[in-house]
């Protein structure tokens, strides 16, 4: 009897611990949980990395407003001066990031960048660039010293005076000596008066001269005006090519000086290559920013480092966004115009809208990011 009663609750045990069979609903979700979480944990990610890229490009729009000051970008051959700003200006506002259409448009500031000087579309060198309130100060550059290697060439004229142009008239030059060359640059030292290029941007009727002679219009020369040469020396001679190191003033035409020196020594020239290698106190070899530097961080170091060569009663203190009811955090809309100053002072202007210390703005910001990202906050301005 003990061996039964013992034997029943064996055969009962392994009845009720029978495994119960799974079902096709049981056996796919366990099978899809794992998937749906990393799924989910992509997607959180996902949205936190677009809040971040978000609340990064509203800190460097912000960053790229606050910039003031003068410094020096290198212009390589082939663009204008116009050309290569409006380059310099694209650059910087692919860097801060473009508007998002869901950020309301609030009050307007202007991002204001210009240059200190036309540098012939041939020419390489140093271009000096004012940013923001800098922008005030390129009328000093305009009419500071610049340095030019200038490497002409006997024997031939062109209409635009330099190798870009049409070849319209030669004369023999094999006669002409290193000496010949170094007698006469001192007619061309001092206090002068030069006849400036039909091809330049000098102004008739609101319209540059290069455009009217482009155009076929008949154009005539200006009168010539007084410039001033600090300093001029051939460096180097092997016809029929010559290099020249010169120092002037604002409103010098080197074209005009290699003409005017190929008349004097009863032949023709041109410029065959031309760079600036100094502007007021930058440099080409210490303060031109290459392409590959024009990024907001580069800049602000630039400006940072340029502001020590510039006279006391020009260097700007650092500069703030302008006190208002409301803070920048990002941009949402821009237009670009452009607008010509005399001198060749092109001031391009960016209109930025932002928004700022609007409560009812930032609080729907605030709950779109959240939602996306619940781990990313928006800060509060004032922080």
């Amino acid at each position: 009897m003990a061996a039964a009663e013992a034997a029943v609750p064996s055969s009962s045990l392994k009845t009720d611990t029978a495994p119960v069979p799974e079902t096709a609903g049981t056996a796919a979700a366990m099978a899809t949980t794992p998937s749906a979480m990393a799924a989910a944990a992509t997607v959180a990610a996902a949205a936190r990395t677009g809040s971040e890229a978000r609340v990064s490009k509203a800190a460097l729009a912000t960053k790229l407003l606050s910039l003031s000051g003068v410094f020096a970008v290198h212009k390589p051959k082939g663009p204008t001066s116009a050309e290569l700003l409006n380059r310099l200006k694209e650059k910087l506002l692919a860097e801060a990031g473009m508007p998002s259409p869901e950020w309301t448009k609030r009050k307007k500031q202007t991002l204001k960048i210009g240059h200190g000087g036309t540098l012939d579309s041939a020419a390489r060198g140093v271009l000096v660039v004012g940013i923001g309130r800098g922008t005030k100060m390129l009328t000093s550059m305009l009419s500071g010293s610049k340095r030019y290697t200038a490497i002409g060439e006997l024997g031939k004229a062109t209409d635009t005076l330099d190798s870009t142009g049409k070849v319209t008239e030669e004369k023999p030059y094999d006669k002409i000596t290193q000496e010949d060359i170094e007698g006469i640059l001192q007619k061309f030292t001092g206090n002068i008066m030069q006849v400036p290029p039909l091809y330049s941007a000098l102004k008739k009727d609101g319209q540059r001269l290069s455009t009217l002679m482009k155009r076929g219009e008949v154009v005539e020369a200006k009168p010539a005006r007084p410039v001033t040469v600090y300093s001029i020396s051939l460096q180097k001679f092997q016809p029929p090519f010559f290099t020249l190191d010169v120092e002037c003033g604002g409103g010098f035409y080197i074209r005009s000086l290699v003409s005017d020196i190929g008349k004097e020594l009863s032949s023709c020239a041109n410029v065959l290559e031309l760079t600036r290698t100094k502007q007021g106190p930058f440099t080409l070899e210490e303060h031109a920013l290459p392409e590959d530097k024009w990024t907001i961080d580069d800049i602000a170091q630039s400006l940072e480092h340029c502001s020590s060569l510039l006279p006391a009663e020009l260097a700007l203190k650092k500069s703030k966004p302008e006190e208002s009811n409301e803070q920048v955090l990002s941009c949402e809309y821009i237009t670009l115009n452009e607008t010509k100053g005399e001198d060749d002072c092109f001031r391009d202007r960016v209109s930025l809208c932002h928004l700022g210390r609007n409560t009812v703005v930032r609080s729907q910001l605030t709950a779109t990011l959240n939602s996306c990202a619940p781990m990313i906050l928006l800060p509060h301005p004032s922080k």
